[in-house]
């Protein structure tokens, strides 16, 4: 009884362990995952906008917008001079989404090394006590029997879809049966096995299809991260072009400002004078009003597009949040080119990393036709087996026994499994990979034909805004004489503050509209560079994969004078200088 109740107890140990000191049989919290609080996700809060209301009459206030200036909305601020090659410089360096994009490859990688780890030679070993206290109805059997038993070996797959199994069990036997010869008796049994399929799973192609998946599932990987790399780069050339717009376009409706107070001026002075009548005044002021409204819409626009390029660029000293004005340094360069479409288009095709994707992924789709065509034939397996035994009153003597191969055995099978009812299953899975790839070679087509059409679309839209900048750079001279000329008819009387105010808008679409035109060029660069897989710049990047958990994120850019890869304490902290006064007052 105490010996029963001493194993009770060690059983009752070692459950307690495993199952660490909680009750194996009933729930516990630890079990589940973090509670959430059910009024924080049933409930919605509101805004409360109200606190931060004030008391002001928004109709003494626009009368006031007449005579003075409107707010200087970066009044105070820090300014920095970007240039667009620090921009790209930034975005790899920091971006998210490389960053993100750059660890697939290495997660792709640790996927490759499980797959071959199946083929790992493994050692196993095993050890078991058993004692046995059994009534017996012969004095032939013995009541009470104790048996050691011991295994260890290695068992080694084969790329050949067979097992390779070595192995030397071992055991005790004590028994108090009196008739027994050998007691304790001491037992070996060296063994060889091998276990190799001859039809389904037969085959180095077969058995190596998982790592051949993975090895190209890695190469899919790559490519997405070359793609994210190129989207980013070309995302900050167009932010850094918007951005660059959206200021210039400030400067415009800063000076249709400037010109309609003067005209509002030269109207109060003729109103005074009685050359004209009042209303040419109210005209001029409103005038005025409307060019508050462009200036006020134009900062908004140069604060959301600066803060696109923050995020893109992602640097510590240039946080969204950061009251810091970037002003572009890089002016564009209108440049006229004579592309030629045909290798443009041959070029994308070969470079676009979607192209390089299907090709990956239709050699996936071929190995899995032969992979699924393997599953669907009939399994046979050779079995061969083969072992020596060694019995003795003692280990030694049981392995010399053992080594003298005076005792031996072997086995020799073939097992068989046949469908009887068609294998429909199986056909039905090959001819679904049979299918899929065929649809992705109809999706290749297609996705090439796409890329060409988008190079030429690219090459189209360049060339389109060529011809706009020059036509918007006559349209501006012509504007701008216009204006100078209806300035003129006015102060001698032949024309009303409408007809100036309307030259001036003129002049200022005129403007807008080469500005837009310059900024849609350098953006359909940035098009045609991103639809030929390759990117703008003096120099090529390259990068490598990143690992986070070693370094936060290696990047290279040759030909520059910053040495890639660098850590975050060694990136060049931008130069903050004082803000200049947008109106040129300070």
């Amino acid at each position: 009884m105490n010996k029963q109740l001493v194993f009770l107890g060690v059983g009752a140990c070692a459950l307690v362990a495993i199952t660490g000191c909680k009750n194996p049989f009933f729930s516990h919290p630890s079990d589940y995952g973090r509670e959430l609080p059910l009024q924080k996700m049933h409930t919605v809060d509101t805004l409360p906008l109200d606190e931060w209301a004030l008391d002001d009459d928004h109709t003494e206030l626009a009368e006031e917008y007449i005579d003075h200036p409107p707010r200087n909305r970066f009044e105070g601020m820090d300014s920095f001079e970007l240039d667009i090659e620090q921009a790209r410089a930034w975005t790899l360096a920091n971006n998210v989404d490389v960053r993100v994009a750059l660890i697939e490859p290495t997660i792709s990688t640790e996927r490759l090394a499980a797959e071959e780890g199946k083929f790992e030679a493994v050692f196993f070993a095993s050890a078991r006590r058993t004692e046995l206290d059994q009534p017996t109805s012969s004095d032939l059997q013995g009541s009470q029997v104790e048996l050691n038993n011991f295994n260890a070996g290695f068992r080694i797959p084969l790329r050949t879809g067979g097992t390779i199994t070595l192995e030397s069990p071992f055991s005790r036997t004590s028994t108090d049966n009196e008739f027994t010869f050998l007691d304790p008796s001491y037992e070996v049994q060296p063994t060889f096995s091998i276990s190799q399929p001859l039809l389904r799973n037969a085959g180095r192609r077969v058995n190596t299809h998982s790592i051949r998946v993975a090895s190209l599932q890695s190469g899919i990987t790559q490519t997405a991260a070359k793609l994210e790399v190129i989207r980013q780069v070309a995302n900050v050339d167009r932010a850094y072009w918007r951005l660059y717009s959206a200021r210039r376009a400030l400067e415009v409706s800063l000076q249709q400002y400037d010109l309609a107070m003067d005209q509002l001026e030269r109207a109060r002075r003729r109103v005074r004078a009685g050359v004209v009548a009042e209303i040419e005044e109210t005209r001029a002021e409103e005038g005025v009003a409307q060019r508050l409204q462009s200036i006020i819409s134009d900062q908004n626009r140069v604060v959301q597009f600066q803060r696109n390029l923050k995020r893109i660029m992602n640097v510590s000293d240039l946080e969204m949040l950061d009251e810091i004005l970037i002003v572009p340094e890089t002016d564009p360069n209108p440049i006229n080119f004579e592309l030629d479409p045909g290798a443009l288009a041959t070029q994308a095709v070969e470079n676009r990393m979607e192209m390089l994707e299907l090709e990956l992924q239709l050699a996936i789709d071929a190995s899995t036709v032969d992979f699924t065509r393997n599953q669907a034939l009939p399994l046979f397996t050779f079995d061969y087996s083969y072992n020596t035994n060694g019995l003795s009153d003692n280990t030694q003597s049981a392995l010399r026994q053992a080594r003298r191969d005076d005792f031996n055995d072997w086995t020799l099978g073939l097992n068989a499994e046949i469908p009887i009812a068609g294998n429909e299953s199986a056909k039905a899975r090959v001819q679904e990979a049979v299918l899929r790839r065929l649809q992705r070679l109809g999706t290749r087509e297609a996705r090439r034909l796409s890329i060409i059409q988008e190079t030429l679309d690219a090459i189209d839209t360049l060339e389109t805004n060529w011809q706009r900048i020059l036509a918007s750079r006559q349209t501006t001279i012509l504007a701008e004489r216009t204006l100078q000329a209806e300035q003129r008819q006015f102060d001698v009387g032949r024309s009303t503050s409408n007809d100036v105010l309307d030259a001036a808008t003129r002049l200022a679409l005129a403007q807008l509209t080469e500005i837009q035109s310059l900024r849609d060029y350098q953006i359909a660069q940035v098009d045609l560079a991103f639809a030929t897989g390759t990117l703008l710049g003096a120099s090529r990047v390259a990068w490598d994969e990143v690992d986070p958990r070693i370094q936060p994120a290696p990047y290279q850019e040759d030909d520059e004078p910053i040495a890639w890869p660098l850590q975050p304490d060694e990136m060049p902290e931008p130069e903050i200088e004082r803000a200049p006064d947008i109106y040129g007052d300070s």
